[in-house]
């Protein structure tokens, strides 16, 4: 692309899905521009794309009320740092990717440093789950936004920035295919036609560490209805020793992975998944795994977003579907028995199985699947949003 300067990106992630995202807004933005360069906050997938992160993201990878109080002062300092690392870096624009706690507190910090700077958020706040307020505190500091969900527009607009719906990158990535499925299984040892499971308690130290007994006692639970059960947990790095302690004396001897040509496998090979709500229900969706999704937070956590909470539903494949196909146990609700009540009648109730199915499938042609990469769509929108504010 033709231009009279480098153009010059600050970008910032908090967790592993957020990284996931920048390093495909990064992919997109080279391909666009070769010369553009970054720097930033970031993980695995944003520093494989050239960015060399001011300090581990995972400082940054908790969430709830109850979780960050005990690192309020050492967050804070990380936003000034941050903030001063945007003004001595001088970039086009600073884009802030999901973790509004942190991201935006470093926009607003770098905003006054820099009046003019031009400021965009990558993935729209849920407002209409809970919290509408939030957009228009969002406004605040914040120019433009990039939605992963096509309802997120018309929200953001009215709250005054600017909004353009690109997608989700999982809509375009390749799944692994049949014949890596059974290698997979053969690998671990898993007879082609064996239960197998996958269990996904979260990337957090503390979503792993709430939500993993319950998880295990639901395994042991649906265990005994099937003794030929195999269960498989995909995690990552910074929660991989955790998950293997914790997981030692489950049934059915999990086999935890981390590689990711493994879990790309893993995920093809599942009939099944029991999981954390948030992202890794399209990972499930994009590769037509029925789920189970269950969730808590620390009681304070809960009471606050149960008073706020504004829908009867937070797994993103109910809402992009707009159907309720997905059964989720929330709060007091995510208890061992029902989570394995549901997870059986996925296996017994075969129209349970096609609802499912029926509502992936609309899930990913909603967010784009078979159209232009949303990492490509999503650095057209920066780009022009850059060239309207000159």
């Amino acid at each position: 692309m033709p231009q009279e300067w480098i153009m010059r990106y600050f970008l910032i992630a908090g967790e592993p899905s957020g990284d996931n995202l920048g390093a495909a807004l990064m992919a997109g933005l080279r391909a666009l521009d070769p010369e553009a360069e970054f720097a930033g906050v970031g993980g695995r997938a944003m520093m494989a794309q050239g960015m060399e992160s001011l300090f581990p993201m995972e400082e940054l990878s908790i969430m709830g009320i109850a979780e960050v109080l005990p690192k309020y002062f050492h967050l804070k300092r990380r936003i000034a740092e941050t903030a001063r690392a945007v003004a001595e870096f001088a970039p086009d624009a600073l884009i802030t990717i999901d973790s509004p706690d942190f991201c935006l507190r470093v926009a607003k910090s770098a905003r006054a440093l820099n009046p003019g700077l031009r400021t965009i958020h990558y993935v729209a706040p849920s407002v209409w789950a809970w919290r509408a307020g939030r957009a228009a505190k969002m406004a605040k500091v914040i120019d433009h936004v990039l939605a992963i969900l096509p309802f997120e527009p018309p929200l953001m607009e009215a709250a005054g920035m600017s909004c353009d719906f690109v997608g989700h990158p999982i809509a375009a990535e390749a799944q692994a295919g049949p014949g890596e499925a059974a290698a997979f299984r053969a690998a671990q040892g898993i007879a082609p036609d064996a239960p197998l499971l996958l269990c996904l308690p979260g990337s957090r130290r503390t979503e792993v560490g709430r939500l993993g007994p319950r998880f295990g006692e639901a395994l042991r639970l649906l265990g005994a209805q099937m003794p030929a059960l195999r269960v498989v947990i995909p995690t990552v790095p910074n929660v991989a020793a955790l998950v293997r302690e914790m997981t030692a004396d489950w049934p059915s001897a999990p086999v935890v992975i981390e590689d990711s040509a493994a879990k790309k496998a893993a995920f093809a090979a599942a009939d099944v998944a029991l999981a954390a709500s948030g992202t890794v229900s399209l990972d499930l969706a994009a590769n037509g795994v029925p789920m189970v999704i269950g969730y808590d937070v620390a009681p304070l956590s809960r009471l606050l977003m149960g008073l706020l909470l504004k829908t009867d539903t937070v797994t993103l494949v109910n809402l992009v579907s707009e159907t309720r196909a997905v059964p989720e146990f929330l709060g007091k609700a995510c208890q061992p028995g029902p989570l394995a009540g549901a997870l059986a009648d996925l296996w017994n109730d075969p129209e349970a199985r096609d609802r499912q199915v029926a509502a992936m499938d609309l899930t990913m042609a909603r967010l784009g699947r078979g159209g232009e990469a949303p990492g490509l769509r999503a650095a057209r929108s920066v780009l022009d949003a850059i060239r309207a504010r000159r």
